[in-house]
């Protein structure tokens, strides 16, 4: 028996079957490498799905984690935690913010920014106001609440009824959105790109359109940006390229460069609707944590990692183009930054198979996007690499002109 084989055979008798797994089991990360149980390299272009933005194991945000994990490693928010203090401070000057709640994951950071969206409305408006506008194909997350606000209903098939208080429209259609605004509605919680969607980018102008339709009508206007958020885009955050600001944004994934953490940065008056007793996270904003994400943001705007970021996904962005002009099967190529997915026009599973098994780590998003999103630091090299085992598989396919 295989060493990885050992690994599934275990992993079958006791770890619940919410994955549809590969049979790679990873053990070391170096960059934008993958190593699994026996040895076989792979170029990681999933980077955790978009959470190792700064490569796997990058040197400080490891520093990091052992200096703090051998001073403290936990204590209760009931304290001042000066970690915790410094990221926030970080956040809020390279940001919109004037506040920060952290959390432990995405789906936390949203259950935060949806209650803060009823709490302020019903404080200044009535408990009449308590519905959240979203968009088809939308994901936020996994808990009851984020499902119910996640516009795709196989996800929330099976845990049905969703909680009340949601509306989905298209993504991307201001007059729909518009339509759906009632004396109801208290915010619009949009990710500024979609990425479980299918790497759906807005129309431009769409999402100054849905800020100034925020503040006709008193609206808190939420992003998510836990996927494309960290520089996934090619900004810090993906609504500095659109020149409108939100009045919550949530984050998470690729904060700490790793390690889990969420957060929900709020601006004021919007962040005092949250007072003491209102919601917390045991372990949201501990110091190991937090120092981790400050290590990350650091090296992300301070060591050059953002502006590869933008320029290898130009470059990416050519490659892929020039993959769609020469196969009729590929429908579209679209994102942003190194947030790109190619749409084909048949199922791309067996792709990302026929990828993993040449060494190359991507995936595919509502069935025929297959979804690029490497790490920052990835060079050009790399990039040839990945590419000309796409294009080598692509060429094998029945469907190849």
């Amino acid at each position: 028996m295989s060493l990885s084989q050992n690994w599934i055979d275990r992993a079958e008798q006791c770890v619940m079957k919410t994955y549809g797994r590969y049979p790679l089991v990873a053990v070391r990360g170096e960059g934008c490498r993958l190593w699994d149980v026996e040895g076989k390299e792979y170029l990681d272009f999933l980077a955790g799905v978009a959470v190792n933005n700064l490569g796997h194991c990058h040197p400080k945000v490891v520093a990091a984690l052992q200096e703090q994990a051998g001073t403290l490693l936990h204590c209760s928010n009931f304290y001042q935690i000066p970690q915790q203090i410094e990221l926030a401070e970080w956040l809020c000057e390279h940001s919109f913010a004037n506040r920060v709640f952290f959390c432990n994951s995405g789906a936390e950071a949203n259950e935060a920014a949806l209650k803060l969206a009823r709490k302020y409305s019903k404080e200044q408006h009535g408990s009449g106001r308590f519905e959240v506008i979203t968009a088809q194909a939308s994901f936020h997350g996994r808990t009851i609440g984020t499902i119910s606000a996640t516009g795709q209903e196989k996800i929330r098939a099976g845990f049905e009824p969703a909680l009340p208080g949601f509306t989905y429209v298209p993504y991307g259609d201001l007059e729909a959105l518009r339509s759906a605004i009632s004396a109801r509605t208290c915010a619009i919680m949009l990710e500024p790109v979609q990425g479980e969607g299918g790497v759906n980018v807005p129309p431009p102008g769409y999402l100054k359109a849905v800020r100034a339709l925020c503040d006709e009508h008193a609206l808190l206007l939420i992003f998510d940006e836990v996927q494309v958020g960290c520089g996934r885009t090619g900004t810090l955050w993906a609504y500095q390229q659109e020149g409108v600001e939100p009045d919550v944004m949530t984050l998470a994934k690729a904060l700490a460069g790793g390690p889990p953490i969420g957060a929900m940065l709020a601006r004021q008056p919007f962040a005092d609707a949250l007072g003491p007793g209102t919601h917390g996270s045991t372990f949201g904003g501990n110091p190991l944590l937090c120092s981790a994400a400050l290590a990350a943001m650091h090296a992300l705007v301070e060591d050059g990692i953002l502006d590869n970021g933008v320029r290898m996904g130009a470059y990416l962005r050519g490659k892929l183009d020039a993959l769609r002009d020469k196969y009729t099967f590929i429908k579209d190529v679209r994102g942003r930054g190194l947030m790109l997915g190619m749409e084909l026009d048949f199922d791309g599973g067996d792709i990302v198979k026929q990828a993993m098994q040449q060494g190359l780590l991507i995936n595919c998003t509502v069935g025929k996007v297959l979804r690029f999103v490497p790490p920052l630091i990835v060079t050009e090299n790399e990039i040839d690499e990945a590419v000309t085992i796409l294009d080598d598989i692509l060429s094998s396919l029945p469907e190849s002109p």
